[in-house]
């Protein structure tokens, strides 16, 4: 069954979106499976964004957990940052092994007062690209404690740090200046407000920042990022009849050789196949012997014939054997073991005329 990709920075509402997603489709009678970072650590845990060592065993983690529940009868959400393309690949590379249909969500907040992170930039029109700045408010002293950054390619006009009209719908109490001490409540708050399952895990403004800066966003010419959902904003609805036609209505990317397990071979085809070439070489070695150029070659127990043109050294048939073992080997058949001298024979007469 198909594999949704969720894919943003923290506090863009991921998890909500999730939670809307799956009841949709348990509504449906559909059996739906979500994969997230605590469901692979034990528990939320924002510093394993902070270590390279443990992100990268986390992305290992979340892709065997996919791996493992890609089925014929189940749905599989994937609720993380997603936000390296190269992860994003694999998981395409992942449903086309399984041939079943993926769509990704990219979910964007333009204007959040959660964990005092603002958005600039953001367009209009969903289906195009979003160019988002994001810049946590500052510390007592007027340092800033992130740097504005495009997390999208295309460049945008970043807006002013405090929206104003946004305070003064703010309690009295927090206009004042917020230390990052007092980040983990106002999250908290925002996040029992918004949804009832979201992502309880606090994300330090200087980790903010670094996620900000190596972000990878979703681009719809990728093959592995399309089909492209993008939801600015918590309040824009979710584009269920998209999505539904997305996953099951489309077809799944077709497989290919990367893709696609080797078929098993028999415990005795290497040996069979390695006794026959030889067999076959052998023949040839004795048959143009007494040939002229223009003769056809006929070898016992084939069917193939192969015409005489020049004499064969054995090097170059020793050289075509090994080409001939190597393909044969990539593309194991058992039901042609009984015909592969005369397999062989038709790839040396393509091979040397």
């Amino acid at each position: 069954m198909p594999l949704v990709v969720f894919c943003g920075l923290p506090y863009s509402g991921k998890s909500r979106r999730v939670e809307e997603l799956r009841a949709a489709l348990a509504a449906e009678g559909r059996a739906v499976q979500v994969v997230d970072d605590a469901a692979v650590l034990g528990a939320e845990d924002a510093t394993v964004y902070g270590d390279s060592a443990r992100e990268k065993a986390l992305r290992g983690a979340l892709r065997a957990a996919v791996e493992r529940l890609l089925s014929r009868q189940d749905v599989v959400i994937l609720d993380s940052l997603n936000y390296i393309k190269g992860f994003r690949y694999e998981l395409y590379c992942l449903a086309r092994a399984a041939r079943t249909p993926i769509c990704l969500v990219y979910c964007v907040r333009p204007g959040s007062l959660s964990g005092g992170l603002r958005g600039a930039g953001a367009v209009d029109n969903p289906n195009r690209n979003v160019s988002v700045s994001w810049r946590p408010r500052a510390e007592e002293g007027g340092r800033p404690l992130a740097v504005g950054t495009h997390v999208l390619g295309e460049p945008q006009a970043v807006a002013s740090l405090v929206n104003r009209r946004a305070q003064a719908e703010v309690p009295t109490e927090s206009e004042k200046e917020i230390r990052a001490a007092d980040l983990p409540a106002l999250v908290a708050s925002e996040s029992e407000k918004s949804a009832e399952h979201v992502s309880g895990a606090f994300y330090p403004p200087e980790l903010l920042e670094a996620l900000a800066l190596r972000f990878e966003a979703p681009d719809s010419r990728n093959r592995w990022d399309r089909p492209l959902f993008t939801l600015v904003g918590l309040e824009e609805p979710l584009p269920l009849a998209e999505i539904r036609a997305a996953l099951f209505e489309n077809r799944a990317p077709p497989p290919h050789q990367s893709t696609q397990s080797q078929p098993l071979a028999s415990g005795s085809f290497l040996h069979q196949l390695d006794q026959v070439t030889s067999q076959v070489l052998a023949g040839l070695m004795e048959a143009q012997k007494s040939a002229v150029p223009g003769d056809l070659l006929k070898l016992p127990g084939t069917t193939e014939h192969l015409r005489f043109t020049r004499p064969l050294t054995m090097a170059e048939l020793s050289r075509l054997r090994r080409q001939f073992i190597s393909y044969t080997k990539m593309h194991t058949n058992n039901e042609n073991l009984p015909q592969l001298a005369n397999m062989f024979l038709q790839y040396l007469s393509q091979s040397l005329h």
